[in-house]
């Protein structure tokens, strides 16, 4: 059961979607090492793609770990805190391109702005970060959809997963998403959150 009241349409008519995506949903503390399959990973980026970015500009590089030696890769560029989190099915690796804007002319055939990031370096660091950032969202929102569990996780070296995932400086590291299955039910109760009120202006 959700710990939170169900969210309302202003008719009355409870969100469907509401349920998997945010009043079930939990953040694992501990996890199942049941796999993840190929195909659900490559069926979670194809529902997380469709949502917006600016220009459809798309920077979101993804790279899913799902082999033991894969994540050992990434183990030392963990932290410590982090590191039981290899024991989920997958792990995904959140980039984003740098040099994104070489497609916009095929993902915005409608008006190519291609060139506002070619002699323009800070704003195309800043677009690919905010947008691939997005679609890290996106990410967690599909895998949610498709009866996963989901955790982002933020503590790692940049530097040392790019040395050993991007080598060559185009992609950069973002954030990381633990996906599979949860090892039990939620160990505490959800956290609180902010109301309404304190986080919300109505102007």
């Amino acid at each position: 059961m959700p710990d939170t009241a169900s969210p309302l349409h202003d008719d009355g008519a409870a969100l469907p979607a509401a349920g998997p995506l945010f009043l079930d949903a939990r953040t694992p503390q501990s996890w199942s090492d049941r796999p993840v399959p190929a195909e659900t990973l490559r069926r979670l980026y194809e529902l997380a793609r469709l949502a917006p970015t600016a220009f459809n500009s798309s920077p979101a590089r993804v790279v899913f770990l799902t082999t033991p030696e894969a994540k050992e890769r990434l183990r030392p560029a963990l932290s410590k805190g982090n590191l039981p989190k290899l024991k989920a099915g997958a792990i995904a690796i959140v980039a984003h391109d740098l040099r994104f804007f070489e497609h916009l002319p095929r993902l915005s055939p409608h008006y190519d702005p291609s060139a506002l990031f070619t002699d323009n370096p800070s704003l195309a660091e800043t677009t690919a970060f905010r947008n691939g950032t997005l679609q890290a969202g996106y990410l967690i929102l599909a895998a949610r959809l498709l009866g996963l569990d989901a955790g982002p996780m933020s503590g790692f070296d940049n530097a040392a997963l790019d040395a050993e995932f991007f080598p060559g400086g185009r992609v950069r590291s973002n954030i990381l998403v633990a996906l599979g299955h949860a090892d039990g039910p939620p160990a505490r109760p959800r956290a609180p959150r902010l109301d309404v009120d304190e986080a919300v202006t109505i102007l």
